[in-house]
């Protein structure tokens, strides 16, 4: 495997600048341009590796804010991934990967939080690629991260990615992307969602796929408006939750349907003592009526 340390955190408009080549046609036929995976696609064998990442406080609070997460010295459970985001797209828009992040859909997302993470702390990060496997609407893939604090393993994460197009003509199961449903959950609240919602996390996150940023932008890419980001309501679901969870759990999400915005929806939840051991929760994010799920969630406690 190759490991590559990076000295400073990658300029996000530089690599989404590059990451915008992709769609000029033919542009996926230079060595130096993501997206030329052909029919037989692969993902490199390459480590991303960037160390002593200081939190920036004044972002951290910002992102508190548009999550619904409090104020407080210790990051969301989510947070780590916005840290490693620029790690994400510099692992795409590297030569050797077979797809452009632009257009990408979020799946699936598997985080494991072995310990609260002070804000303090300064964190090393891990980025690889992890499997591929056909879809259904085309082809999904993995990318895997690590946060540590020196050699202690405190955050990992499974993000798994739909890149849309020609694919098989079945999922092969080989990962756990299906959460149960929360279809039955109680609601125990509703949430308004503004027009501008994936502006305002693109801004704070640094994940300006436009398939989130504006419809007309959600348009080229085959949706009708613009879409909430899966990590955004993976968030906001944790932070509605954020009372009822111990300091050590694994969350995963499955995420079903976009969230086209703007947009009113329920959240609900229940407690899941066959999740594991240790009991957890079951939630979910669905339409008003109850016709759409977004997200369905499981928290697992052991």
């Amino acid at each position: 495997m190759a490991v590559r340390e990076l000295s400073a955190t990658p300029s996000m408009a530089r690599m989404f600048g590059r990451a915008s080549l992709a769609m000029i046609p033919g542009a996926s036929r230079l060595p130096f341009v993501s997206g030329g995976g052909g029919a037989d696609p692969e993902l490199p064998d390459l480590t991303l590796v960037l160390n002593e990442v200081a939190v920036d406080r004044d972002r951290l609070a910002l992102y508190d804010r548009v999550c619904g997460f409090p104020l407080r010295d210790q990051l969301p459970p989510t947070y780590p991934h916005v840290l490693a985001f620029p790690l994400h797209v510099a692992l795409l828009t590297d030569g050797s990967f077979p797809f452009s992040p632009i257009g990408l859909v979020h799946l699936y997302n598997r985080i494991v939080q072995h310990r609260p993470i002070r804000a303090s702390e300064p964190l090393s990060l891990r980025v690889s690629a992890g499997m591929i496997a056909p879809h259904s609407r085309g082809i999904r893939f993995s990318i895997l991260t690590e946060a540590r604090v020196g050699d202690e393993l405190v955050w990992e994460e499974v993000s798994t990615n739909l890149r849309r197009g020609n694919g098989g003509s079945h999922d092969d199961g080989s990962h756990p992307t299906k959460v149960a449903s929360t279809a039955d959950l109680p609601a125990t609240a509703t949430w308004k969602l503004p027009g501008d919602l994936g502006r305002r996390y693109g801004s704070v996150s640094g994940d300006l796929n436009p398939i989130h940023l504006h419809p007309l932008t959600a348009r080229l890419f085959g949706f009708g408006t613009a879409i909430a980001h899966g990590m955004w309501t993976k968030a906001r679901c944790l932070a509605a939750l954020e009372p009822e969870l111990p300091p050590a759990f694994t969350v995963e999400a499955g995420f079903r349907r976009p969230i086209l915005l703007p947009a009113t929806v329920e959240f609900a939840e229940a407690p899941a003592p066959s999740s594991a051991d240790g009991g957890g929760i079951a939630f979910g994010v669905r339409g008003i009526s109850h016709e759409t799920r977004h997200l369905d969630g499981l928290v697992s406690f052991a």
